[in-house]
């Protein structure tokens, strides 16, 4: 019986004190409700990001694992090539497509011209391969990277935008004791009270944002370093083929 009328007290105290929180910030001042929304906003975003990439990187490791075994098993090129396009997420299979099309672009080119000089031909073919890795290589970190940088931005300047809302509602009270001509709680009470609500949702915003960058930040550099693994074989690969 206690514990029932326990329970419903500090429920009652719970949703009563979130509904004057709430009460609050509707009545704040503009300037730290313009604060409150940017940040509301930047952390609806940098939750959507979190998600996202999430997902993303999930799929990216897991098929690069996919394309890794189907490379290493198979010996021939072209059926790779055709069961790998299927491997939208993973970054190692869009540089071997890529490479590869440049590969079937170079041998349709000196099927139709005779070759004087095969050794600077082969070098030269040998260099846009090369060219041709790595440029999808930059295409495919670039694509693991997006929105890491709005994440960065949030969890560097949501905290100095919470503070500038922490100084107005600071400034907000002193003009209030200005007014009132008195110190008293009731008159500096809601200027603090903005003041600690906007350095909350500075840090609300910024932590979550901080975290997941350096968590997705090691994801990729994890993944780029396979990449570049990856490329290194391949092009010794081709350099055997072609030379």
């Amino acid at each position: 019986m206690l514990s029932n009328i326990g329970g419903a007290v500090a429920g009652g105290i719970v949703a009563g004190g979130t509904m004057s929180m709430l009460a609050h910030v509707l009545t704040t001042n503009i300037v730290v409700k313009l604060v409150l929304l940017l940040l509301f906003v930047f952390s609806l975003i940098s939750w959507a990001i979190i998600f996202f990439k999430l997902r993303y990187l999930g799929r990216a490791r897991k098929e690069d694992k996919e394309f890794l075994d189907l490379f290493w098993e198979s010996k021939r090129l072209d059926y790779v090539y055709t069961a790998s396009k299927s491997l939208d997420y993973s970054p190692m299979a869009f540089m071997f497509k890529v490479t590869y099309k440049e590969l079937l672009n170079i041998k349709k080119k000196s099927e139709g011209q005779e070759q004087k000089n095969n050794k600077e031909s082969n070098e030269e073919n040998l260099a846009y391969v090369e060219r041709a890795l790595k440029k999808s290589q930059l295409s495919s970190i670039a694509k693991l990277e997006v929105s890491l940088p709005f994440l960065a931005t949030v969890g560097s300047t949501a905290p100095f935008i919470g503070l500038f809302g922490t100084v107005w509602g600071i400034m907000t009270s002193f003009e209030s004791i200005q007014r009132a001509g008195t110190a008293g709680l009731a008159v500096v009470a809601p200027g603090i009270a903005d003041s600690l609500i906007a350095t909350a949702a500075g840090l609300f915003a910024a932590i979550p944002a901080v975290i997941a960058y350096n968590y997705y930040s090691n994801k990729v550099r994890s993944i780029v370093n396979e990449m570049v693994d990856f490329a290194y074989e391949f092009m010794t690969i081709i350099e055997r083929q072609i030379l």
